[in-house]
Formats: structure tokens, C-alpha cells, sequence
């Protein structure tokens, strides 16, 4: 029965008209046409721009691009394919914005007195305290989970030192120091830091996406082929022997403990005048950032 036709009268009409206009109201700014139905021409469109150095923002760990241990961890030319997805950035940068814990600690001594009510504190040192990443890395095609497998492999390679076989020069050494930025120079700005820890979850609840870090094709075929992967220009032996098949979650977090840490060299050069005013903390006058 239309609005109009209400036996009751015009009172209730208006009554009814009003609660039928809140109700389009409603689905209107729900983005729904009459009758709950959606509105195709509704549509949002996701934009990718490019960043370049000045302006990229994102949290990465990446080795430094002179670290002696570059071509043992990725290969001479990136020629490691489980860590390939990584060698443009030499390392991580965090799909999504992680959670950043970082503090830092001023330490005094209580120098206690005979027959005082209160002590006499002295200042030891200060010093920046382990920093905690907590990213999530969702997963939704093969790609995806490629860099997921060469995120995982990453930290498992950097928190281990130089041992057995591989350039003789680096064996005993330590784990190699990373470089971590994000969000613009004065915040976090190529602080070197030691991966301390790594944790990730592989959990039931979610699907998994199978992934190779080479490429397959019929068997017999033993000579390598220049391809185009992610757009880049790279050698791959193309052997059934070759295919290296992997599960990547749809969905983990991936936790990461980290140790700033800096060198005598580098702390020779610190001038509190010079942090105040931001240069240090931006690299500017020295090859790393002072947090």
C-alpha cells in the first residue's frame, strides 16, 4: 500500500514517510541502493607512486650496500635465488607499517650516605636498549610468498656468524650489522643494528600459498635462460632439479628483537651540540644515525 493511500490518515502517513526516509538515509551512507542492493558505481581505486630515497618512508633492514658480506649472503650478482626477491633493497622492507618498540635508558647510581634520608645519584652512562619489530606479512599469490620464504631465510642467514666454508677472509666473524630507516631521516636513519632475535608462527588457521624460487619446466632441459621476474633481467637454470616448492601463510607476524649498536669509530664522532640539531641523527656528518 502506498504512503498515500494510508487509511489512517495524514498524522500516520507522515509517521510511515518519515521512517521510510531515515531508512534510504541509512542505506545511503552505507553505500547501498534501495532495497539493500550495492551500488556498483561506488568504486575505489588504489594508487601506486613511487618513492625515491628522499621521500620512502617505509621500515626497512637491509645489509649495507659496501658490507664485505654481501656476495656471500646474496650471491656474486644475486645469484642465491632463495634470497632473489631481496636484492634490490638488500634486505626487508615491511609490506605493511610494523609496530616499532624502541627505548632508550639514562642509568644513575644511588651513592647511599651514613645518616641521610636520601642518596646521592651519579650518572654512569646511557645507552639505547633493544628494539622490537612486530610486522604482519599478509600473502596473496606466488610472488608474495616468494618474498615471504626469502624474508624468513634473510633473518635466519643474519643472526648467524661467518662459519665453514665461503670467503676465508670473514670466517669467525660475527653476524653481519644491519642498517634500519623508516619514517623519514629523523626518526629511524640508518641505525646500525645485530638481529637478536626472530620469531614467526606458522598457524593452522589460515591457508597456505605454494611458491618455488626458480622456475619449472620440462625435464631435460639443462641450459640457463635469461627471464624477466618482478622486472628484472636475471640467469636461472631451468633443470626439473631446480624446482624448489615452498608454502607461505596467507597471513603471520613476524617479530624481530634488535640491538643498536655502534662502533668506537662511529661514537668518536659524537658531538651532543651537533645531535641537537639533528645531523647526527640524519647521517649527514657521519656514515651512520645516532638514536
Amino acid at each position: 500500500m502506498a504512503i498515500n493511500e494510508n487509511p489512517l490518515g495524514k498524522a500516520t502517513s507522515t509517521v510511515f514517510k518519515g521512517i521510510y526516509d531515515s531508512t534510504l538515509g541509512r542505506l545511503f551512507n552505507a553505500g547501498l541502493n534501495k532495497g539493500a542492493t550495492p551500488n556498483d558505481r561506488l568504486n575505489s581505486y588504489a594508487i601506486w607512486r613511487n618513492r625515491n630515497e628522499q621521500t620512502d618512508w617505509r621500515v626497512k633492514l637491509t645489509l649495507p650496500p659496501l658490507s664485505a658480506a654481501k656476495s656471500i649472503i646474496f650471491g656474486d650478482g644475486g645469484s642465491h635465488k632463495v634470497l632473489e626477491p631481496l636484492i634490490d633493497d638488500l634486505g626487508i622492507v615491511f609490506p605493511l607499517t610494523p609496530n616499532v618498540i624502541m627505548q632508550q635508558t639514562a642509568t644513575y647510581t644511588p651513592m647511599a650516605t651514613t645518616h641521610s634520608n636520601y642518596p646521592f645519584y651519579g650518572y654512569q652512562n646511557s645507552e639505547p636498549q633493544n628494539m622490537t619489530l612486530i610486522g604482519e606479512f599478509p600473502v596473496q599469490n606466488k610472488e608474495d610468498a616468494r618474498y615471504w620464504v626469502a624474508t624468513l631465510h634473510f633473518l635466519r642467514t643474519v643472526s648467524k656468524m661467518f662459519f665453514g666454508g665461503g670467503d676465508k677472509n670473514l670466517q669467525g666473524n660475527p653476524p653481519p650489522i644491519l642498517r634500519l630507516n623508516g619514517y623519514g631521516k629523523h626518526v629511524l636513519h640508518n641505525i646500525p643494528v645485530v638481529v637478536q632475535s626472530f620469531s614467526c608462527e606458522l598457524t593452522d588457521r589460515v591457508d597456505y600459498i605454494s611458491t618455488s624460487q626458480s622456475i619449472r619446466t620440462k625435464k631435460g632441459t639443462n641450459d640457463p635462460v635469461d627471464i624477466t621476474v618482478g622486472g628484472r633481467n636475471i640467469t636461472v637454470d631451468l633443470n626439473e632439479d631446480s624446482w624448489d616448492e615452498s608454502w607461505a601463510p596467507a597471513s603471520s607476524i613476524f617479530t624481530v628483537q634488535l640491538q643498536p649498536t655502534y662502533s668506537r669509530e662511529s661514537v668518536k664522532n659524537f658531538d651532543l651540540k651537533k645531535f641537537a640539531s639533528g645531523k647526527l641523527t640524519s647521517g649527514d656528518d657521519n656514515q651512520v644515525g645516532f638514536i
